[in-house]
């Protein structure tokens, strides 16, 4: 595996790593989603695409990366809303950060978690509370509501192409810190 290496203004502290998973992307948005990852690591992304079984016509990749607390919150920006693109990304907390994991999917959106250093996704106390009162006031069921919050309903349409990918090569991007 080929490793790129970038140099950055950020401190130890700050530094975190993560993993880029594009589950489905149509041939000619690939190109473009390495112009915005890259943009965003500040390193050329080059990942090696490789066809998806669970939809025809469409590639996956994964990108393993390293940088600044904050980039998967920058690449999900970038790549939020276009049309036919699936992904996920994650990042480690870091000894002053929570983590993060984004997966976005063309009919759901993005889903946003933050994760604590365990790995358990950390629901705030404000969403809680408005989901038990969506819940009393009868508006939704309050294990759907849970079940958003957690980011079920995005597991649920990913599952697919997680599975289809599997064995699925990985490229390492690093940021020298």
């Amino acid at each position: 595996m080929k490793e790129t290496d970038v140099t950055t203004r950020t401190s130890n502290r700050s530094a975190t790593r993560g993993v880029l998973y594009v589950h489905s992307a149509p041939s000619a948005l690939c190109p473009h989603i390495e112009w915005a990852v890259g943009g965003v690591l500040g390193v050329p992304v080059n990942p090696e695409w490789t066809p998806q079984p669970a939809q025809s016509g469409s590639y996956r990749s994964e990108v393993s990366w390293t940088g600044e607390a904050g980039s998967a919150a920058a690449i999900a920006s970038a790549l939020r809303g276009w049309s036919h693109l699936r992904f996920e990304i994650t990042e480690e907390p870091t000894a002053v950060t929570e983590g993060a994991r984004f997966s976005f999917t063309p009919d759901l959106g993005v889903f946003h978690a933050v994760i604590g250093l365990h790995g358990d996704i950390m629901i705030p106390e404000d969403r809680l509370k408005a989901s038990v009162v969506k819940a009393a006031l009868g508006e939704v069921a309050l294990v759907t509501e849970i079940d958003k919050l957690l980011g079920k309903p995005w597991d649920d349409e990913l599952e697919t192409f997680r599975h289809a990918g599997d064995g699925a090569p990985v490229r390492w991007l690093h940021q020298v810190v």
